[in-house]
């Protein structure tokens, strides 16, 4: 593929990498959607590799939506304060808040989620599954099971704005822009009338 400069921009402000980040992924793929996929690929790299440091800094943002009838308070942690300032970390914080009221996760990740719970959903899928051949069954369940997590976890559900792209791949997207470990620490939703 043959790497213009409107590429080069174009790309750069579609993934927010830097012109050499942005230059490579655009020489390195035979395509410009390929060149992004690349870019997601090399931010969740990033973020495993990064995962194992500590984020004490970042910020609490609130979000309320529907009229005052549904509110998110969200805790997103970042390594410094210096990030904890940026306005890419604000967004995405403003982003999950945003995604939270609308989608109601009740956890932050599958490690999150109660062992209780998960015996609870297997009981009612091999209910469901009895009746098909028995070889199937666990493929059935396992495959019940992480539709289960889409569900209930913020970062394997789509991402409101656009739902192909879960919300880790989301906050890939800005470890591979700021160059920093980031993680949901906790959230809380409230509905206006809810207990």
């Amino acid at each position: 593929m043959k790497v213009t400069t409107e590429d080069i921009k174009k790309l750069r402000d579609l993934t927010g990498v830097g012109i050499g980040d942005a230059k490579n992924a655009l020489q390195e793929a035979p395509s410009f959607d390929e060149a992004v996929t690349l870019l997601r690929k090399k931010g969740h790299a990033k973020l495993e590799k990064k995962a194992t440091r500590s984020a004490k800094e970042g910020i609490i943002t609130s979000y309320i939506h529907a009229g005052g009838k549904v509110g998110v308070l969200l805790e997103l942690n970042c390594e410094t304060d210096f990030v904890a300032r940026n306005d890419d970390f604000k967004l995405l914080a403003n982003e999950i808040a945003l995604h939270i009221a609308a989608a109601s996760p009740l956890y932050v990740s599958r490690e999150e989620v109660p062992e209780n719970a998960i015996d609870n959903e297997k009981n009612i899928y091999r209910e469901q599954v009895k009746d098909k051949p028995e070889h199937m069954q666990e493929q059935i369940l396992t495959g019940k099971l992480e539709k289960y997590y889409e569900q209930v976890c913020l970062l394997e559900q789509g991402y409101v704005r656009e739902p192909e792209k879960k919300i880790k791949d989301l906050i890939a997207e800005t470890v591979g822009k700021l160059g920093e470990n980031i993680q949901v620490r906790r959230f809380s939703r409230f509905v206006l009338g809810a207990e």
